[in-house]
């Protein structure tokens, strides 16, 4: 298989982050189209394009025999299955606080800020990353650490998108923005007050 070949899974990768991305601009079509078109648009974009073409080009780059940067271990498989776990829970969670938001976004949307949006700003795109993190771990071969490290770049300019529409959107996001971190929630160890006491 020729150099070239092993590469061809960039193609629906990378246009499933185009699509992704430009269903970020969810106030610009409701604007121009209209709200049930500019909605429908960004529905469009992200859920038939975006989402389905980036993950079969992350599933083209698994399918590609390549020599592995890692040997097997059971430490690493495990590690890798657990980040993998994990970034799945908290996307359950996360899409179970934005009740379909997610997926069809309008400008009358309330500022979603319970759950785990009470700890970080986008725990979609931080569980993505553990995801990747974990499948490159799980299958270290050239093709997935690259398509791995192209979603890691593609959530960073994914999330500032989305946040430059969400202001747009929900003007009590900018306030949210400085209170709430993007993705690594903030680790205290003061102990919280007890309510009640005195």
């Amino acid at each position: 298989m020729s150099n070239a070949s092993h590469l061809t899974f960039l193609l629906p990768l990378l246009l499933g982050f185009l699509f992704n991305s430009l269903s970020a601009f969810t106030a610009f079509f409701c604007k121009r189209l209209g709200e049930a078109r500019g909605r429908g648009l960004t529905f469009v974009l992200r859920n038939i394009l975006g989402i389905p073409l980036w993950a079969f080009g992350y599933a083209l780059a698994a399918r590609i025999r390549m020599p592995p940067f890692l040997g097997p271990s059971a430490a690493k498989s495990v590690a890798a299955w657990a980040l993998i776990a994990c970034g799945s829970t908290i996307i359950l969670f996360a899409l179970a606080a934005l009740r379909g938001k997610a997926a069809a976004p309008s400008p009358g949307d309330a500022l979603v800020e319970h759950g785990p949006y009470a700890r970080v700003r986008h725990p979609i795109h931080s569980a993505t990353a553990l995801e990747f993190a974990g499948l490159a771990l799980l299958m270290p071969t050239p093709p997935v650490l690259l398509a791995s490290i192209a979603g890691l770049g593609w959530l960073v300019v994914q999330s500032r998108l989305e946040e430059i529409d969400l202001c747009r959107r929900i003007p009590a996001y900018r306030d949210y923005m400085q209170r709430v971190p993007r993705f690594v929630p903030r680790v205290s160890f003061r102990p919280r007050p007890s309510v009640g006491r005195r």
